[in-house]
């Protein structure tokens, strides 16, 4: 008889368990979801800032290293680009205070024109400038303007507040403008001024004062019998305005593209309201360190990345002007001239999207936002073009000779004009020239047979040509703004458009 060894009945549960989990580890979770591929993280992902590595989708120590010093490198380019609006007036309002135009209390006056002494982006020499800052942080400021003036209001991130002069509320007869700071809720007189609420402490008033008959004196006379900047508070007995005529003058008013930049910036947050700026904007800036309360004290590798950043930041800023990808930007498919104002927003503006390079172009090459600048209409305020290449697609060379011919009759119900910048600066290229262009005002400027007239830009003037001259330096490039003040009906119908820059061997 065969005798079988029984095993106990605790062992024999013991032994089903251990196979049934076995069984089930091999199967998986009980509880299992179908993953896809595409939610998941790689343990090693090659990326333009290296190789990341992942345990599990855990990142290791110099993953996270390398994804901090990106976010914080990108964030520092985003910064240069969006906080450009902010830094540009901060730069024009520094630059006016260094020559004395102090805000609330002074006043710059282009005497005797602009010329390439004074850093300015995108000024003109045919032009009686006027420039000022107010500061509402105390209080209400009054600026009273003189009859006959143009110009735009622009607050802090250079935002169109209103217009004065011919197209503002006082239809070109001056007045007093009243500029309210935000969230104030003081007593306001109830006439007499046009009342302008800001959304931030800090404007930027700049109004071109009209030359009649050539009398520049008379133009600048008018501004200061009638313009005046002073506190609210003072109405009753308001102290001198100080005149500064900043012709000639060596000053800039150019933002910094090196890392005083952020420093540039950091200032203007701590002037402001806290909500002064949108919550993103005010955020972005916040991420690299600049708070309002607080000191903007990058460490040693923060202010290494925002160095880098904000070089790439302007690389940007010089791609996008000098050579836009937006194919808006060209006025006509055959020529080379550029479109500075790309959608014709003031706000830029397009179905609801902030058209983010527009604004950078924008912001970069010039100053002063106002809705007439996008919506001009036939025989009224100006039109701009811009150029930087020739006929072939090269950029102008400030060592060799072109010409551009103006077919007639040239759509400017007043007058046109060339103005030639340094492409570093964007300011009026220096040169012995004072005008640093010609424009149709100018005694001496020969027309063809046909009335169409041919301007050269060459360092040297072309024999017989020197009263249709513009003079480039060697070793410089250099754009150039066709304006047409008062443009007509056929500059906005494309039926007229001005030749291109072509070589001269």
């Amino acid at each position: 008889m065969v005798k079988f060894n029984r095993l106990p009945a605790l062992a024999l549960f013991s032994l089903v368990s251990a196979t049934s989990v076995a069984a089930q580890e091999d199967a998986g979770p009980r509880f299992m979801a179908d993953v896809p591929a595409n939610i998941q993280t790689p343990d090693t992902v090659k990326t333009r800032i290296g190789i990341l590595e992942f345990s599990d989708g855990l990142p290791d120590q110099a993953t996270v290293q390398k994804v901090y010093d990106n976010i914080d490198f990108s964030r520092g380019v985003e910064a240069f680009l969006s906080g450009m609006p902010a830094a540009s007036v901060y730069a024009l309002c520094q630059g006016l205070e260094d020559v004395g135009a102090a805000k609330n209390k002074g006043i710059g006056v282009t005497e005797n024109l602009m010329d390439a002494r004074s850093l300015f982006l995108t000024a003109n020499t045919t032009t009686v400038y006027v420039f000022f800052c107010v500061d509402l942080a105390d209080g209400p400021v009054v600026a009273q303007v003189p009859p006959g003036v143009l110009g735009p209001v622009d607050d802090a991130y250079f935002r169109y507040v209103t217009d004065v002069g011919l197209i503002g509320p006082d239809r070109g007869k001056g007045g007093k403008y009243l500029f309210v700071p935000p969230g104030y809720s003081g007593e306001l007189p109830s006439e007499g001024y046009f009342v302008t609420k800001s959304p931030t402490n800090t404007n930027l008033v700049l109004y071109r004062a009209f030359v009649k008959d050539g009398d520049i004196a008379a133009a600048v006379t008018n501004v200061k019998d009638h313009a005046r900047v002073y506190p609210l508070s003072t109405d009753k007995e308001p102290p001198d305005t100080t005149f500064i005529n900043i012709s000639g003058k060596q000053f800039n008013t150019v933002h910094a593209n090196d890392f005083h930049f952020y420093e540039e910036l950091n200032s203007v947050i701590q002037a402001e309201p806290g909500d002064a700026f949108d919550p993103e904007t005010v955020g972005l800036f916040a991420s690299i360190g600049i708070k309002k309360g607080k000191p903007f004290a990058p460490d040693a590798r923060m202010k290494a990345i925002l160095t880098e950043a904000v070089a790439v930041g302007n690389a940007t800023a010089r791609s996008m002007v000098f050579a836009p990808r937006d194919e808006r930007a060209k006025f006509y498919p055959d020529r080379q001239w550029n479109n500075g104002f790309i959608g014709n927003s003031y706000q830029f503006l397009n179905d609801g999207a902030r058209m983010l390079d527009a604004r950078t172009m924008f912001h970069y090459a010039a100053t002063g936002i106002t809705p007439a600048m996008a919506d001009a209409k036939p025989g009224t305020g100006s039109a701009y073009a811009f150029a930087v290449r020739d006929s072939t697609g090269t950029y102008l060379d400030g060592s060799k000779a072109y010409k551009i011919t103006l077919p007639f009759p040239v759509p400017a119900g007043q007058f046109w004009s060339f103005t030639v910048y340094d492409n570093q600066t964007r300011s009026m290229l220096e040169t012995d020239q004072k005008l640093a262009g010609i424009d149709s005002s100018q005694p001496g400027i020969k027309k063809n047979e046909d009335g169409s007239v041919t301007v050269w830009f060459s360092p040297e003037a072309p024999s017989g040509q020197e009263g249709n001259w513009v003079q480039t330096m060697p070793g410089k490039g250099w754009n150039s703004l066709l304006r047409l003040y008062a443009p007509l009906e056929p500059w906005f119908d494309k039926s007229w458009k001005p030749g291109d820059f072509e070589r001269v061997d």
